[in-house]
């Protein structure tokens, strides 16, 4: 009986999983939806009284994404005022989306990490996951991955797709 090989197991290639940098924490959208008088003007008074009385310490150790979910004029000082007060408990407050949000987390983990580890290695950078990784991620890593990496590819191991390959000199 001829013995079946892994070629996969026993490539080259490194997996890069994205999901393994995945900041753990719980992730809330404060809408500022919710300060406007009808949904269509932020009264400065009563928000200053909100802003006053509201628990910001429920933000404590949580990744915070502001937004405004409804079509309205809202000043950008309001959303300055809510940074200001969510920061000192918040692990991470950004303005804008939960997308956003995830692609800023990325981007800190990016600063400070290994990117020497890929050099003249084929990569795969790993496509199924569990969560929802911002495409701004995936080119990122391409960015920063071409100019070290012997080869990229998306997908899995087994199942890739060739992304960028070094030119011979």
């Amino acid at each position: 009986m001829e013995k079946t090989l892994n070629k996969v197991v026993n490539s080259s290639v490194v997996t890069f999983d994205l999901e393994d940098l995945y900041p753990k924490g719980e992730r809330i959208t404060y809408d500022l939806k919710m300060n406007l008088f009808q949904e269509l003007i932020l009264r400065e008074k009563d928000f200053r009284e909100f802003v006053k009385n509201h628990d910001w310490k429920q933000y404590e150790d949580k990744f915070v994404n502001i937004v405004c979910s409804v079509d309205a004029i809202v000043p950008m000082w309001a959303f300055m005022v809510v940074v200001s007060n969510i920061q000192p408990y918040a692990k991470k407050v950004v303005i804008g989306t939960s997308e956003e949000l995830e692609s800023e987390l990325y981007r800190d983990i990016f600063q400070t990490f290994d990117w020497q580890q890929f050099e003249q290695s084929k990569v795969v950078i790993k496509g199924c996951s569990k969560i929802q990784i911002p495409n701004y991620v995936y080119g990122e890593v391409t960015r920063r991955l071409a100019p070290i990496a012997k080869l990229i590819m998306f997908g899995e191991a087994c199942s890739s797709v060739p992304v960028y390959k070094k030119p011979k000199k």
